[in-house]
């Protein structure tokens, strides 16, 4: 019989962030890096090293960008303000994500042990926020332009920021890039429709389009190999998950059948997962490798579905009912229990929940408009 969550330390959820992939379903940790005081966390992402990037969260909401390893919290201070998160790490222990400034603005900022935090600035106005890193440091990401608008960008080698332009709107957004310096994320068209995108060095950016009948898209990540994942309104106006791979869109929502569907993160072999979100369940995940859509039980996914790493460990956060927990699952689900009444094995074969942030910006956009207004993704 598998251990009760209350019984069982951090240090289980350390064997599983380290080891390669295991043959038991999950593991569960009483806390994800052993937080105190009714603080939680969520695991941003994973190293092949087992150093994980992730916050901290207070009672109180603040934010506290950390790494953690061996049982151990480092960290990571701010560039002056109250909060910060990460949001990647690469195998050479770089850290980026964002955290306040002494004048409450929010700054991307680059974290190496050695030398610490760096600023990365803005595109001339008062914010940015890093998403994306490469194993030689490339960074992507969206800042402020001295307008009000936000651009998708990628350090150049002296780590200052490229702006990567938009379709022809105000703003995009940069949440993926591959060690080729190959960047995916969402851009705002002339129209006001926001889009997927890929922008290739020397290119430029270009429109990865919808599956058929949607008029919003959004790009999350992309292999090395270019396999590029994300959502897709439908033209049942629903959000399906998809994986272009340069040529065709597949709709992974489709496969799931049931719910709205975001793929949140792809690994070097091309398995990706997400969250599928049916109303009224809480978030669970979905995993999609060789051709084979799983869905995750309840008690065998994550809340939050954050990254794949190559080594098929899925990490993000379960959910108490009080805190986010940072955690981590194996891809290969456990076969799911027959159940003899439909409905239960509709609840527990399709799960629900976009991880991404922003994801979960732009469906609060669909709700308010399609055109909607210039949101702030954090």
């Amino acid at each position: 019989m598998k251990p009760p969550a209350s019984r069982l330390s951090a240090t289980l959820l350390l064997l599983l962030l380290s080891a390669a992939p295991l043959a038991s379903a999950t593991i569960y940790a009483e806390h994800g890096f052993g937080e105190k005081d009714g603080n939680g966390s969520i695991a941003s992402d994973l190293n092949p090293a087992g150093l994980v990037a992730g916050i901290i969260t207070e009672e109180a909401g603040r934010r506290r960008a950390v790494l953690y390893q061996n049982g151990q919290i480092r960290e990571l201070g701010t560039l002056g303000g109250d909060e910060g998160f990460t949001k990647a790490i690469n195998s050479h222990g770089v850290v980026v994500g964002s955290s306040q400034t002494a004048s409450g603005a929010w700054h991307a900022f680059r974290y190496e042990n050695a030398s610490g935090m760096r600023d990365l600035g803005t595109l001339g106005g008062n914010n940015s926020y890093a998403t994306a890193i490469t194993q030689d440091g490339r960074v992507a990401g969206y800042a402020d332009t001295s307008n009000g608008d936000y651009h998708a960008f990628v350090t150049k080698a002296d780590h200052s920021l490229q702006d990567l332009g938009t379709l022809g709107g105000d703003s995009s957004y940069a949440s993926g890039v591959n060690n080729h310096g190959v960047v995916v994320g969402t851009a705002q068209r002339g129209d006001g429709y926001r889009r997927a995108f890929v922008y290739r060095p020397g290119e430029g950016m270009q429109e990865i389009g919808t599956l058929p009948g949607g008029r919003i898209s959004s790009a999350t990540a992309i292999n090395d190999a270019g396999l590029i994942v994300g959502t897709s309104e439908t033209a049942k106006r629903r959000w399906h998950a998809f994986a272009y791979d340069g040529k065709r869109m597949i709709d992974l929502g489709a496969m799931i059948g049931q719910g709205d569907s975001y793929a949140t993160a792809v690994n070097a072999a091309g398995h990706i997962v997400g969250s599928v979100s049916i109303n009224g369940y809480e978030p669970m995940t979905f995993v999609y490798k060789e051709g084979v859509m799983t869905v995750r039980r309840r008690d065998d996914g994550l809340y939050l579905t954050n990254k794949i790493t190559d080594a098929g460990l899925v990490v993000g956060a379960i959910y108490t009912g009080h805190k986010f927990q940072a955690f981590a699952v194996p891809s290969n689900a456990a076969p799911a229990p027959h159940r003899s009444n439909p409905l239960d094995w509709l609840l527990i074969t399709f799960i629900i929940g976009a991880s991404g942030v922003v994801l979960y910006k732009l469906q609060r956009n669909h709700r308010v408009g399609l055109l909607g207004e210039r949101t702030r993704l954090l």
